[in-house]
């Protein structure tokens, strides 16, 4: 069956290619090449394949700033305690709260317990696998004393291409990454090779217990918690580094006569010393969990690069506003081509990606699974499937018995997803972790965003279970309430915001549609199957809450006290998603565009957007590209026939939308890295996930309004696009 969808997919995407003559994309692509004359202090230019990625300084190698060589498959953990009572995993208890009545059990840091509760948070780690960079002899040398230094990356093959100058030689390097496996080729050409005053170097770092590691991951001056161990043939070596419990290898093979020595005394540094008579080298390196691996030549993995990038271009959705002679429309073009490099290269895994993805450790590198909706719908949406589907359904597979034990242990039916996780499975001690729960519906808006492009049995059976699951837990957690006749979400609970008491948390806003929204579409599910649908299900979904209003508005939760002043205006304002991210509801009664539109206009007026991050500023311009084109959707729904008394509700315009992709504080640097600022370290890719659905918003539009949605005058074009939800 998978085979049946990944062959209709292929042929969707022929059909692009052949769509690609209207737009020029390679002259498109490279004409965003980024460029730089110096190392970032935060950012490197990287290479990789979505499970892999190599990040470097000017130098095109790791030389002076040792950004990180990241993977899917390279974790550690550090040693358990030894304190009696907190030995094992099993030892952990967590915390119990009182939940309607009844104590509930919840994975969150119980003070009788620190050190087994820390080690859960802190582990595993992501590991940085090793930096490759250039010696000079033992010459003390920095950045700036090279020379004509510059570096260009270029979007349509995958390749660094880095010069400099030093004693007055020249340096070229060229740096590639393998398409298909965890593997670096790099060739480097100079005279200072054969005068031996140039080498390459590869060095190991320890692991951290840090929760933010950046911009670089790790330690270089802890040499004696590790081990590194060196076996060198003719041509080829092998390094393995032991961490505690976790080994990897490091396999390295050159076309020149070399040799290579190490560890330097003190370090867990090698040298790799071109012959007198080699005035260019030519390098693959490949890291792995197990030995005996294979090295492709650097042939192979260029030929492998240049085959899959100009795959990825061709295939994927596009957006061309070269023609539009305005700068806003240049930051957008300039901005969606390096987040579509960028999130292939970082977010494209067999896991969900971490927030910082490939580049440097958040949260110690672990992923969460309520942000996977910004880090991947993006790729459903431009037509990437493929590249969703490494990760999903499958994740949500793999973490179903541990969910499904999760939900029976706190007393509720059907699947609960954890927040804060690792390959695992478990979910990360912490209170708003345990109490989190808007990452519940996601497989629904996954899912029917995959039926949508593939409506057939492959797609229904391949999320049925994880749907059923979902849906069971989310009718079990809501709590009918005798006295009002309605079903209650929370408390406790924190709300997408994570900035309320949550036992005084109930009904937010925007879990209450979207906990409606996915039982909807698992209905749906069920009877495109023919099959029954659970009387529990629609007895929910019915009488859920209705959304709470404050000012007439639409308020963060139920009885929030002071609504819409200084204290309640921080953070994600996750309200606009009832109306943005989340389309009119298919049951229950019809939103209130009125309510909607003021909720709009005091997130404008009000809202403290000095705290919003991230995914905030795509959120809230989806909601103005939806709210321009509102009145055909709702006359359907509520009074057919009158076709003008939307226009005095609309809430914005594209010209607001494209302000807010474009707000100040919702800066990308200038190899399309989106910043962090002051909460978080950068990368934060979720903000270039979710900019491409707002662009994907704006070109291939939505269920009530298909086509493009650009300011006027714009001359875009598109290709490839299906309408979103």
């Amino acid at each position: 069956m998978i085979l049946v969808q990944f062959f209709t997919f292929l042929l969707t995407a022929l059909q692009g290619v052949q769509a690609t003559c209207g737009i020029d994309r390679r002259k498109v692509v490279r004409s965003f090449n980024p460029h730089r004359n110096a190392s970032s202090k935060t950012t490197p230019l990287q290479v990789g394949n979505g499970n892999f990625a190599f990040g470097v300084d000017v130098t095109g190698l790791q030389t002076f700033s040792p950004f990180a060589t990241m993977s899917t498959w390279g974790w550690h953990n550090f040693s358990l305690p030894t304190t009696n009572g907190q030995t094992s995993v099993d030892d952990f208890t967590g915390l119990d709260w009182w939940t309607h009545g009844r104590l509930v059990n919840y994975n969150q840091p119980n003070p009788a317990q620190s050190e087994i509760s820390t080690w859960l948070i802190q582990n595993p780690q992501r590991v940085n696998l090793g930096t490759i960079g250039f010696w000079f002899n033992g010459d003390d040398v920095t950045e700036e004393i090279l020379e004509n230094k510059f570096q260009t990356l270029d979007l349509w093959t995958g390749k660094i291409s880095s010069s400099f100058t030093y004693k007055g030689a020249s340096v070229e390097v060229e740096t590639w990454a393998d398409s298909r496996s965890d593997t670096i080729g790099i060739a480097v050409e100079s005279e200072l090779l054969s005068q031996g005053s140039l080498g390459i170097s590869f060095d190991f770092p320890l692991p951290t217990r840090n929760k933010f590691d950046a911009p670089f991951v790790g330690v270089f001056n802890a040499t004696e918690k590790h081990t590194t161990t060196l076996e060198a043939k003719e041509n080829k070596a092998t390094i393995r580094h032991d961490l505690d419990a976790t080994t990897y290898y490091v396999s390295i093979a050159w076309d020149n006569a070399a040799e290579i020595s190490g560890p330097v005394d003190g370090t867990h540094r090698y040298e790799l010393n071109p012959a007198k008579e080699t005035s260019k080298i030519e390098l693959s390196i490949t890291f792995s969990p197990v030995s005996d691996t294979r090295t492709s030549s650097l042939n192979e993995i260029t030929s492998a690069s240049k085959t899959w990038w100009e795959s990825f271009w061709k295939s994927s959705a596009f957006v061309d506003l070269s023609h539009v002679k305005s700068p806003n429309a240049t930051e957008l073009q300039r901005r969606t081509i390096l987040s579509q490099y960028l999130t292939a290269v970082n977010s494209a895994s067999s896991y969900p990606p971490q927030e910082s993805g490939l580049v440097n450790n958040g949260w110690y590198g672990k992923f969460h699974l309520e942000m996977i909706l910004w880090h991947l719908l993006h790729f459903a949406r431009w037509n990437q499937f493929p590249l969703l589907w490494r990760s999903l359904p499958n994740t949500y597979a793999q973490y179903l018995d541990s969910s499904v034990s999760r939900a029976k242990a706190q007393g509720y039916d059907g699947a609960r997803w954890g927040k804060m996780t690792d390959p695992t499975g478990r979910s990360a001690p912490g209170e708003i972790n345990s109490l989190l729960i808007w990452q519940q519906p996601h497989p629904m808006y996954f899912a029917e965003i995959e039926y949508r492009s593939f409506p057939n049995e492959t797609t229904l059976n391949s999320w049925d279970t994880v749907l059923t699951a979902t849906a069971d837990f989310m009718v079990s957690y809501a709590f009918f309430n005798e006295s009002t006749k309605h079903y209650d979400l929370g408390p406790p609970m924190y709300p997408a915001s994570e900035n309320t008491n949550p036992n005084a948390t109930i009904n937010p806003a925007f879990e209450l549609a979207y906990w409606r929204f996915g039982l909807d579409v698992a209905i749906k599910w069920k009877q495109r199957q023919n099959l029954p649908v659970p009387d529990k299900w629609t007895g929910v979904r019915d009488k859920l809450a209705p959304l709470p209003i404050s000012e007439n508005a639409l308020a963060v939760y139920e009885g929030i006290p002071n609504m819409w002043k200084n204290t309640t205006v921080q953070d994600h304002p996750a309200m606009s998603a009832v109306f943005g991210l989340l389309p009119p509801p298919a049951s229950g009664p019809p939103l209130n565009m009125t309510v909607i539109k003021n909720t709009a206009d005091k997130i404008r007026d009000l809202w403290d957007l000095e705290d919003c991050w991230g995914w905030d500023f795509p959120l809230l311009a989806s909601e103005y590209l939806q709210a321009e084109t509102i009145t055909p959707y709702w006359n359907f729904l509520r009074i057919r026939g009158l076709t003008t008394a939307v226009n005095s509700l609309r809430l914005g315009d594209v010209e607001q939308a494209v302000t807010y992709l474009l707000h100040p504080l919702f800066e990308f640097d200038d190899a399309g890295y989106p910043v962090g600022g002051s909460r978080v370290p950068t990368p934060y890719f979720p903000g270039s996930s979710s900019f491409l659905l707002a662009m994907a918003m704006m070109a291939g539009g939505w269920d009530s309004e298909p086509g493009m949605h650009f300011p006027e005058g714009w001359n875009a074009r598109v290709e490839g696009f299906v309408p979103g939800l």
